[in-house]
């Protein structure tokens, strides 16, 4: 595992990219945008500067349009990009924010959306060779927090093609007006949209099956779609009150995006119930498309999550996959769901251990402007995954 110390750059891996374009990379090496990596060994997630605005500009035009004719990017991307080569930052931004909400809704499952810098051409390991429930859900992650980046930067005017969002306003309701900057959630989700298909590489021999086949090409289009309404469709409308000594005579309301947690846990219980798909080919010219596997399953909406393959055992260690496994992860004793000791570890048991540990405690603040703390010893117990 890896941890990112707290630091003003933007890192996005080959993998990264990878994850918001659907492009397998056989390139094993770090990717970033012009800017230094730095990575320590200690830790076991992702740790990054959540104060820095998603989107915000660390990277010079120079740079950002150097990186633009990167060669981990397709023709069509580096046309897309060369539009507005900042918005390298922003999807830079939209990897960060989807690990980050991935790492924090599987924190307590056997998959914890743990990453590996072992296996830089790929950060998630073979868990993303197959086409399972957890794949469909960093599918759907990377193109929410792509679409989300992208529209958080329009509205602070960061990029060149966009800004608000003014088709609202063609809207008269009775009761207040529309005003303000809405942010402009279709033109963050069609910028995702494009940037995902033009990575999509062209299909080989026909190929039907596996990651790069057209099976899971259209299971990635239809999670990434899923990932990116998850995040419209919860868009919220935000009102102020104008008028004489704090009436409300006129109410001006403009639209904003959501907390991105919001999405990540709708997008988390969608995992839960993902449908069992196959491919369907028919013939003539009609497309191939994904059918449910079995009669007796319902077909899917496009808010649905779909998946063509079961996942693999994250109980034990799988090198191949890249799969860590439970062996030494934290339980809770006496929970009963997936965070408890006997689902986590798989039935294997568990050893308690008892630690010291030393806690800042009987803070106060001192006038001004300081808060002062005690330290605290104390013994805590620990159950662990045999």
């Amino acid at each position: 595992m890896a941890r990112f110390p707290r630091t003003s750059t933007i890192l996005l891996t080959c993998a990264s990219l990878i994850l918001l374009t659907g492009r397998h990379c056989v390139h094993a090496n770090w990717w970033y945008l012009g800017i230094e990596t730095r990575v320590s060994t200690s830790g076991s997630e992702i740790s990054t500067d959540l104060q820095t605005p998603i989107g915000a500009a660390v990277v010079g035009p120079a740079s950002a349009e150097r990186n633009c004719k990167s060669s981990h990017l397709t023709l069509k991307q580096q046309t897309i990009c060369s539009r507005s080569p900042p918005v390298l930052q922003a999807v830079s931004a939209g990897a960060r924010l989807a690990i980050e909400e991935c790492q924090h809704q599987f924190r307590s499952a056997r998959w914890n959306c743990s990453i590996s810098p072992e296996s830089p051409d790929n950060i998630f390991g073979g868990v993303m060779l197959v086409n399972s429930r957890e794949a469909a859900f960093v599918y759907a992650i990377s193109a929410a927090g792509v679409a989300y980046s992208v529209t958080r930067a329009c509205s602070r005017g960061e990029l060149t093609d966009c800004s608000c969002d003014n088709r609202v306003r063609a809207r008269h309701p009775s009761h207040w007006q529309w005003g303000g900057c809405s942010e402009d959630i279709h033109f963050g989700e069609k910028f995702s949209r494009e940037w995902s298909e033009g990575g999509e590489e062209p299909l080989k021999d026909a190929t039907l099956n596996g990651p790069a086949g057209l099976a899971g090409q259209l299971m990635r289009r239809h999670d990434s779609e899923a990932g990116r309404r998850a995040v419209r469709s919860r868009m919220q409308r935000v009102c102020k009150c104008h008028g004489m000594s704090g009436s409300c005579s006129v109410r001006v309301c403009w639209r904003r995006l959501p907390a991105f947690r919001t999405a990540g846990t709708a997008l988390a219980s969608l995992h839960e119930g993902a449908a069992l798909v196959r491919l369907a080919q028919r013939g003539g010219r009609r497309p191939a498309r994904l059918r449910p596997a079995r009669p007796d399953l319902k077909r899917p909406n496009k808010t649905d999550l779909v998946y063509l393959e079961d996942s693999p055992d994250y109980c034990e260690r799988n090198f191949t996959l890249g799969i860590p496994g439970t062996r030494g992860r934290v339980c809770n004793r006496t929970s009963l769901g997936l965070d408890g000791c006997r689902l986590l570890c798989c039935g294997r048991g568990y050893q308690t251990r008892v630690r010291d540990v030393t806690e800042k405690c009987k803070c106060k603040f001192v006038w001004c402007c300081q808060v002062q703390c005690e330290l605290c010893r104390h013994t805590r117990e620990e159950h662990v995954c045999n």
